[in-house]
């Protein structure tokens, strides 16, 4: 079999040339936050606060697979810039809930315009053809992250 023919072929030699092309992508998307004053990783926890208003830092950290103290001085960072509050609950006054504030989505939204543009701007300088492709490409991407996590 020709090399380019195995090289196709192989889903190992497809994943070692996309994983560093999905790396450098998300890094750079995640550079984009930096300059509204918050990092790649405080962003993902405001969306995810976001989504699960109430959740509590366990379930937080669990839902990111980062470890609890870690979400945790994230979150203090978060909300010293008043972008989350915590909340006691109602029914059990131990357990405590985070919920994102007006000024946390507002960058939230910031932030996702930003890196839109980001984006928009290098597909912009494709051709039409390599747009095409990965438009095409978007499903079977997407289907590779089965719970919904990355």
């Amino acid at each position: 079999m020709p090399a380019q023919a195995e090289r196709r072929g192989s889903s190992t030699a497809l994943a070692n040339e996309l994983r560093p092309v999905l790396v450098r992508l998300a890094r750079e998307l995640r550079k984009e936050t930096s300059h509204l004053g918050v990092t790649g990783s405080q962003a993902t926890l405001l969306w995810q606060i976001s989504e699960n208003p109430g959740i509590g830092l366990r379930a937080l950290a669990e839902l990111e697979g980062i470890a609890t103290p870690t979400v945790s001085g994230l979150v203090d960072r978060l909300g010293r810039a008043e972008l989350v509050v915590r909340v006691r609950s109602q029914t059990d006054r131990r357990r405590v809930g985070l919920t994102i504030t007006p000024a946390g989505a507002r960058l939230l939204v910031a932030v996702r315009a930003r890196r839109t543009v980001w984006l928009a701007e290098r597909l912009e300088r494709l051709a039409p053809s390599e747009r095409a492709a990965i438009e095409v490409a978007l499903a079977p991407l997407a289907g590779l992250i089965v719970d919904g996590r990355s």
